[in-house]
């Protein structure tokens, strides 16, 4: 069922925002179609979204009054099409505008002339109200729902004092969160954090969805609550400027844009030892379970348990071993799986706790070169934070998922860290085995993650981090602790890394 918006343009500027509010919605295989006489405000409307999806607030978006198409290549493919010289409507098939929605937005000015071309279209009309425009904007179910969550957005930044920023999408991580960079009309850049609270997931275990049994955060109040620890312990984690945890808000301190990694992608060994001394830091503090939340309940971390660790390591018999031998894990595969990982999981037990921020590598942590110490460190992406062991993180860094670190740099990590831990009862023998055995249940988990982003999520671009965790396992196996786990792995041919 369609639902329809109306907007009320008072000015040029009003039209932008709509613009980019629309652009902040729009998918691949949408079409936009632009109702409006001349003049109506069909042309300003579409440069605001081409020009919000390109990032380029001054970016030249010409008329295709001559030309009936423009092409983008921006973060998706969009075509800017205007049917006003279109002699016949039969000539919009040589267009081959229905082939190319495949994988673009398609913004259709006069679209009156090739009546019934897009079925399914966001449709905005525009017309003169009093000494401005209004547009009525109806769309269906699916991107009405889209549209909805980016007008709340706005109405979000207005009541934050923001209502006249510029959004621009800053990135989509491997959950369901987005995030945006907000341009106030004056003063430094801000973060939008874009959550959604966790609903309607298939159940999959117990009564609970994997969520919950992986102990993910299902609202932003877990963010909010992390972060305002992080700082009042001296760690550099986003400030929180205005929050509707109802509605998975927030408008965040933008830490910079410095990478982690090289010119090249590459890991820089100085980082990395600064990044390992901040967990040594973070480990010999004391973590209170409870941590506050302005204007909500307390949030409290929860455990990173056995279920919790199990689930994660299932994904590679789930997802990833369909993917590489072409069927289902055995009955006998699957028992022997457990039992191999609830033995390591029981050797954990007697590992250091700490607060573990679960995703502690080079995607979530800013460089930021003019500053000194710890606050050189900035720390995102924080809001699955859980207690268990404090090797973890440190697995976390050191065999990045996403940057290659060679046996000598890891080594050198290793040694960073363990150098700074300088509070008594530091055993480092433990810790070697707790890393061990956290870093393959990461790096399992992390096979079943990719192959499920792409499967599932439509994400690619992941599978091609597989052979670099694969290579870590191989790496990891030589540790006397994974000695079976090792064995297993070989004897069924789970790193073969061969897609049949």
């Amino acid at each position: 069922m369609d639902r329809t918006f109306k907007r009320i343009l008072p000015d040029e500027g009003a039209t932008e925002r709509l613009g980019n509010d629309i652009a902040a919605a729009l998918r691949p295989g949408d079409a936009v179609l632009l109702h409006g006489d001349l003049g109506a405000g069909k042309t300003s409307l579409a440069r605001a979204v081409i020009r919000s999806l390109a990032g380029d607030r001054a970016l030249e978006v010409p008329s295709p009054t001559f030309t009936l198409v423009q092409n983008y290549a921006l973060r998706f493919p969009v075509q800017h099409v205007d049917l006003y010289r279109l002699a016949d409507p039969g000539e919009v098939e040589e267009l081959a505008l229905d082939e190319a929605l495949e994988e673009s937005v398609i913004l259709v000015e006069w679209p009156e002339r090739a009546p019934g071309t897009f079925a399914g279209a966001i449709e905005v009309r525009l017309s003169e109200k009093d000494d401005g425009r209004e547009a009525e904007i109806t769309a269906p179910e699916e991107a009405a729902a889209r549209l909805e969550r980016a007008f709340r957005i706005r109405a979000f930044l207005e009541t934050a004092g923001q209502g006249d920023a510029w959004r621009v999408h800053l990135v989509g991580d491997a959950s369901a969160r987005t995030y945006e960079t907000i341009h106030p009309s004056a003063g430094t850049p801000l973060v939008l954090m874009n959550a959604p609270e966790r609903r309607d997931e298939p159940v999959i275990r117990h009564g609970l969805p994997y969520s919950r049994i992986a102990r993910l955060s299902c609202s932003v109040s877990a963010f909010v609550a992390v972060a305002n620890a992080l700082r009042r312990a001296g760690i550099s984690a986003p400030e929180i400027y205005a929050q509707d945890l109802d509605q998975g808000l927030l408008l965040l301190e933008h830490l910079g844009t410095g990478s982690f990694l090289g010119s090249g992608g590459e890991p820089v060994a100085e980082r990395y030892e600064a990044a390992a001394r901040l967990l040594a830091y973070l480990h010999e503090l004391e973590w209170p379970r409870s941590l506050p939340v302005p204007g909500g309940q307390d949030h409290v971390v929860p455990d990173y348990d056995h279920a919790a660790m199990a689930i994660e390591t299932e994904l590679l018999l789930d997802w990833y071993l369909p993917y590489v031998k072409g069927r289902d894990a055995t009955a006998e595969e699957r028992r022997e799986f457990s039992r191999l990982w609830d033995e390591l999981f029981r050797r954990l037990d007697k590992a250091e706790k700490s607060l573990v921020l679960r995703d502690y590598h080079s995607p979530n942590i800013i460089w930021r070169e003019d500053r000194q110490g710890l606050d050189r460190l900035g720390v995102i992406d924080i809001q699955d934070a859980v207690c268990g062991p404090a090797a973890y993180d440190v697995a976390s860094l050191a065999l990045d998922g996403r940057a290659t670190i060679s046996p000598q740099l890891e080594r050198t990590i290793l040694d960073a860290y363990c150098a700074a831990r300088t509070a008594p009862g530091f055993d480092r023998v433990a810790f070697e085995e707790a890393y061990a055995i956290t870093a393959a249940q990461r790096n399992t988990k992390l096979l079943g993650i990719f192959v499920r982003l792409d499967r599932r999520d439509g994400k690619p671009a992941y599978l091609a981090h597989l052979p670099r965790i694969r290579g870590y396992l191989t790496r990891l196996f030589g540790h006397p602790a994974l000695e079976d786990l090792a064995a297993f792995y070989q004897r069924h041919g789970f790193l073969d890394g061969e897609i049949e």
